[in-house]
């Protein structure tokens, strides 16, 4: 199984780990910019972009990404993190000199809006309605200040993702590493905004707490995808942090 990458510039490395209602293309705003400093590497998860939905045993987003970096020779590197991908990045923290978290995911009670989009994500792919979920994803984790392109883009990548993974036969079978929040002791900023859901924004506030390093950052334009949505000022915000 070949795991879709791609790395470029020299320097601090630097490792970009998508949302699940996107890829890797999410962070092409960012990417020259980064590569201009950093040592930066992006991974297509499997089921999306590049990277066929298969295995032929049990494995975990957060290993795959490790046996890249591996391959690539790099031992540590700044992890910088959307939605799902947060969590990839908190399997790997052993890994990082610091981490960029925006709009984690904890192990706080759903709110309803959650299980309210939950719902209709699975009403819309048990009617084999692939695009209308994908849909549902641009409205949901889009906030206002994404343009049309933002919200084709993601329509499109998320569409993409379903189509591989609806299409798996057999579906393969995922695991996770786990993290204890409080053991992590590299740095980071937390980012949330007031557009995302309650649970997101409620998760955001307490990983920051539980992290020992943490520091929260709370941008007032931005919804669940700021990377997507203003994408020069999460571009500033990552050369100033990293």
């Amino acid at each position: 199984m070949t795991i879709w990458y791609e790395h470029a510039g020299s320097g601090e490395p630097v490792v970009l780990l998508a949302s699940s209602a996107a890829d890797a293309g999410m962070w092409d705003a960012q990417w020259k910019p980064l590569a201009e400093r950093f040592h930066v590497i992006r991974v297509d998860y499997r089921g999306f972009g590049h990277t066929p939905y298969a295995a032929s045993e049990p494995y975990s987003d957060s290993g795959d990404v490790a046996a890249v970096l591996a391959e690539l020779g790099v031992s540590r590197a700044a992890l910088v993190a959307a939605s799902y991908g947060c969590a990839v990045a908190l399997e790997l923290a052993h890994l990082a000199t610091r981490l960029v978290l925006m709009n984690p995911g904890s192990d706080l009670p759903k709110t309803p809006d959650l299980v309210a989009f939950a719902e209709e994500e699975d009403r819309l792919l048990e009617a084999g309605d692939a695009r209308a979920a994908a849909e549902l994803n641009a409205r949901t984790w889009l906030g206002p200040a994404a343009d049309e392109e933002a919200r084709q883009r993601v329509t499109a990548m998320q569409q993409h993702a379903f189509t591989m993974q609806l299409a798996a036969d057999p579906e393969p079978s995922q695991f996770r590493a786990g993290y204890d929040l409080g053991a992590i002791q590299a740095p980071a900023l937390v980012v949330t905004g007031p557009y995302d859901l309650e649970f997101f924004r409620r998760s955001a506030r307490h990983v920051a707490a539980e992290l020992p390093h943490a520091e929260l950052a709370e941008l007032d334009w931005a919804g669940h995808l700021p990377a997507l949505e203003r994408p020069s000022e999460v571009t500033r915000l990552l050369l100033d942090y990293l």
